[in-house]
């Protein structure tokens, strides 16, 4: 009997594979399974396939549902083994290091170690082989998002909130392109360098223009979308000195702040208002010295806060000579002045904890397109692997700021006898102050704090808590002189390490005046002192 259900079970297998058998009626082979580069990495490119389109698709199919890309066993060490822990993960989070600007981050970068489906799809190509051979990679992602807002005015309404300014629409923030060749900073044998060159399109040009370089598109026509090049340096790493110096040379995004104005590079979709409206790229040299494992400092001369070298003595005629300018030409941006940046950064052994100061683009403060006198700093601390926060403060002044209030200044400004006045930039000049009535000019002040709090619940998955406090002392970088309080919560969920979504949801508050639904460009006064905005965005990497 034994013997029969064994030959019933052996012919009822030759049933379901019949039509294989019918050609050959050999004894069956199993067929070999489908690899799996998570378990076997030497596998991936049979995985991927040969042509370049079936590679990159096949690409995110490999990387869904996991939180990074599969590890290559013989892939060099990617930090120093005495360095201080990594405190987060990509994904959920935007960084796997405590933020710093202006560096390659030391002891911790490899070249070409940026997980990129692009890259992945054209490897073994002619433009491919070389770029590997020569540590080059070009990727980059687009991200579109959305906004439902209790603001109605269109466009701008949302403004001061930030990034979508326009309520209860659909925007292509940014797409953005890098080209770049990242230095190594783990080994300590050789000099070796980098650069980046990096390209924006979208609704997002705005915040990251600067005076001098495609700002017409901003300042003349206002146009919606735009396109700008907020990164664009070299750099070398000299690993001989104490525990490497890096010196960067070029345009690139300001050292202080938790967040960037790149969208994988924070936790939220929108931004909070302290990041909005300071510093947001410097143009010049910057130095990064590891004194040991713990502490960082930098040091650096640039042209000011979103100016560029060529505005450096730069005149322009004054059409209303005044007591305050009162030649018969102007600078055309006070601004565009030699600047001082430095920072120190401290970390503890285990990299739960970081303390970064910073003072950057210190010059003698005279008003200008954005000549931002940045003092403060930022600190964070994970509890654990699920909580982290991060903390930051700062105070922003800017010197002779025309008074909005005074009459002598509004004659000034009504007929461009200053250099960011109508003739000169029709759209989004620099906000006048609003300060006693009898002085002409004043200093304008910003006093912030802002909080993250954040929770890792899978590692897809994080939740941010934000919390603000903004006073706008004088109304110079909202047009309101008003103090701000923000509240806000977003959930990231990450579906692979290249495809995010972000939805969130916060409420904004001004005490002291409306400054909610306005547009300053339209002569729309601001008629709401409180906003309510949900908004979601999508962050497609290639």
């Amino acid at each position: 009997m034994r013997k029969l259900l064994l030959a019933s079970a052996s012919l009822a297998g030759l049933v379901a594979s019949g039509s294989a058998f019918a050609a050959d009626a050999s004894i069956p082979v199993k067929a070999p399974r489908v690899c799996d580069p998570y378990k076997n990495y030497s596998c991936l490119d049979a995985y991927l396939g040969e042509d370049v389109f079936t590679r990159f698709v096949n690409y995110y199919k490999l990387e869904w549902g996991h939180d990074a890309a599969p590890a290559d066993p013989k892939a060099p060490p990617s930090r120093r083994d005495y360095w201080p822990g990594t405190p987060q993960t990509v994904p959920p989070m935007p960084f796997t290091e405590w933020p710093q600007g202006g560096v390659t981050s030391i002891g911790v970068t490899r070249p070409s170690s940026v997980d990129s489906p692009l890259m992945a799809a054209i490897a073994h190509t002619g433009p491919g082989d070389w770029m590997a051979d020569n540590h080059i990679q070009v990727y980059g992602w687009v991200n579109v998002g959305a906004n439902v807002s209790s603001n109605s005015t269109k466009p701008g309404g949302n403004f001061p909130a930030a990034y979508m300014y326009t309520p209860n629409t659909v925007t292509l923030d940014q797409a953005v392109i890098y080209v770049e060749r990242l230095p190594d900073t783990v080994q300590k044998d050789h000099v070796d360098w980098g650069f980046r060159l990096s390209g924006i399109y979208g609704e997002n040009y705005r915040y990251t223009t600067a005076y001098g370089l495609f700002s017409n598109q901003l300042l003349k026509n206002n146009s919606v979308n735009g396109y700008d090049m907020p990164m664009m340096w070299g750099e070398v790493f000299i690993p001989q000195l104490m525990e490497g110096l890096l010196v960067r040379v070029g345009r690139f995004i300001s050292i202080p702040d938790t967040e960037a104005q790149l969208a994988p590079n924070n936790y939220m979709y929108s931004h909070s208002m302290v990041y909005a409206y300071d510093n947001y790229t410097n143009t010049g040299l910057i130095t990064t010295l590891a004194w040991n494992k713990n502490i960082q400092t930098q040091l650096g001369v640039t042209v000011g806060t979103e100016a560029m070298p060529w505005h450096i003595g730069a005149r322009v005629i004054n059409p209303f000579p005044n007591p305050v300018y009162p030649d018969a030409t102007m600078l055309k941006d006070p601004g565009a002045q030699p600047s001082l940046t430095a920072s120190i950064q401290i970390k503890s052994d285990s990299g739960n904890d970081a303390i970064y100061l910073v003072a950057d683009g210190i010059n003698n403060g005279h008003w200008g397109y954005n000549n931002l006198q940045w003092l403060g700093g930022t600190y964070y601390h994970k509890f654990n692997d699920q909580w982290h926060i991060t903390f930051e403060a700062y105070t922003l002044s800017q010197r002779n700021v025309l008074n909005a209030n005074n009459a002598t200044a509004q004659t000034i400004a009504a007929n461009s006898g200053y250099p960011f006045g109508p003739q000169q930039m029709p759209f989004n000049s620099p906000f006048l102050a609003q300060c006693p009535a009898e002085v002409v000019t004043c200093t304008a002040k910003v006093y912030t704090a802002l909080s993250y709090l954040n929770y890792k619940f899978t590692p897809l998955d994080n939740l941010s808590f934000r919390a603000e406090f903004y006073d706008d002392v004088n109304g110079q970088r909202t047009g309101t002189a008003t103090r701000y309080i923000e509240t806000g919560i977003g959930w990231q969920h990450w579906y692979s390490p290249q495809i995010e979504v972000r939805p969130e949801v916060s409420y904004y508050h001004s005490f002291d005046a409306p400054a909610f639904n306005g547009n300053s460009n339209a002569g729309i006064l601001p008629n709401k002192n409180y906003a309510i905005i949900g908004a979601a965005d999508v962050i497609w990497h290639f």
